[in-house]
């Protein structure tokens, strides 16, 4: 019998340590060759570490949220055969760098919309076998499907290592017409005791370390203004109708792309980065369109290159792709990283107003708030118009605040009059 060690990997880019993000073994489970050991995060991805032999889990180090040195030894695993951490570092690496192409990079993120409203639903009793405040273990795939599908995993079995969810649990769940089981109703007038505590780990702990940056370095001027959406929403209703096969159906969101694109050159100062330390802005003449997108795994910003380069129905068509690659966990680093202004809509929740956060380091963000019928004094009476605000947010030290407001104005004027966007 041998006592094999497994390190903390260093997964490159100059990463000097990794935070533990889930543990998907527990002390004394036998595992298989390629079992999922542990999730590992760092600054620029999220890695699944396997098990490169068969055997018992003997120790493991370190407790979800946890940050780690590279080359600190995590788990233990007792062997039939003989091995070192030192000989049997490398697969792991390996392993590692192989699966690169399927990492989530963590993007800056700007905002807290991905605090999203909770839906009123049942809540399950636990899968047997599964304590009833211990969070189910399945794979980012898996939990996307369940919430696709309106499934809570709590209710449902896990055949995996330590319980872990698999997509055949999944499908048998769903077939055998599984239903979330419904609580006791509490009753009115009955006073409510229960705390519970969460820690912050993973990805929210880097939404929330990014954003803290953003509002404690950046001095935001925020800024709103309502546009007028009859034209516009005609003209998009319209295109929508007279689509060709295969043109994607065209959103509020390609139209707001493509009039900050024209005003853009105007204001290069707003289409730009700004280093901190050194004091440098970095104007682009290039529009990398960040569009900021809820995931399952938090909030993330994937980005349309080149969105100058583009027609209404290429901007579309980008802006649903690469934002649905966020969304299955399939984005590339390149296509999360990179922006140089962004767009966030909080779409049916958009509300009157809010005040966006800068993903820097760029210097801009527009905010799309909801459409809906007001009534507006025209022509001496009151008519119902499609109405919505824009909410905006400016880094003060790089636009002032009469640029930004002259800015977000002939936005307005393009979004008001949809054909001069055209021209």
């Amino acid at each position: 019998m041998g006592l094999y060690s497994i390190k903390l990997p260093d997964v490159g880019e100059g990463v000097v340590e990794a935070e533990i993000v889930e543990w998907y073994v527990k002390t004394g489970q036998t595992i298989a060759e390629d079992d999922s050991l542990v999730d590992i995060m760092t600054d620029k991805a999220t890695v699944e570490i396997p098990s490169p032999v068969n055997g018992i889990v003997k120790t493991i180090t370190g407790e979800p949220g946890d940050v780690m040195a590279v080359g600190t030894v995590i788990i233990t695993i007792e062997t039939d055969g003989e091995a070192s951490a030192d000989e049997e570092e490398t697969p792991i690496l390996r392993q590692a760098q192989d699966e690169e192409k399927e990492e989530k990079p963590i993007p800056s993120l700007p905002h807290p919309e991905d605090v999203q409203k909770p839906t009123s639903k049942p809540h399950p009793e636990p899968a047997e076998g599964r304590g009833e405040n211990t969070k189910p273990l399945a794979s980012p795939a898996v939990r996307k499907r369940a919430l696709e599908q309106n499934v809570d995993l709590a209710a449902v079995p896990g055949s995996g290592p330590a319980g872990r969810i698999t997509h055949q649990d999944l499908d048998d769940f769903i077939a055998s017409g599984g239903r979330l089981k419904v609580r006791a109703t509490t009753l009115s007038g009955t006073k409510r005791t229960g705390v519970s505590t969460q820690k912050i780990i993973g990805l929210r702990r880097k939404i929330a370390q990014n954003l803290a940056h953003s509002k404690r370095t950046i001095p935001h001027f925020a800024y709103v203004e309502e546009v007028e959406m009859e034209a516009l929403e005609t003209l998009r209703q319209h295109l929508n109708a007279n689509r060709s096969e295969g043109q994607p159906k065209l959103t509020l969101l390609p139209f707001l792309s493509m009039a900050l694109i024209k005003v853009l050159p105007e204001f290069p100062q707003a289409n730009a980065h700004f280093d901190n330390d050194d004091g440098i802005a970095t104007k682009y003449e290039a529009v990398h369109m960040g569009i900021a997108t809820a995931t399952p795994n938090g909030l993330m910003v994937p980005v349309v290159k080149h969105a100058e380069s583009m027609n209404i129905w290429t901007l579309a068509s980008e802006i649903a792709r690469v934002c649905a690659a966020a969304r299955d966990g399939k984005g590339t680093k390149d296509e999360l990283t990179g922006s140089t202004i962004t767009i966030t809509s909080l779409g049916a929740l958009g509300g009157i107003a809010s005040t966006p956060v800068i993903n820097a380091p760029e210097v801009a963000i527009i905010g799309v708030n909801k459409l809906q019928t007001r009534p507006v004094w025209c022509d001496g009476a009151f008519q119902p118009r499609k109405m919505m605000n824009l909410s905006s947010s400016f880094d003060h030290r790089i636009v002032d605040g009469y640029d930004a407001a002259r800015l977000i104005q002939k936005v307005k004027a393009l979004l008001e009059n949809p054909a001069t966007l055209f021209m």
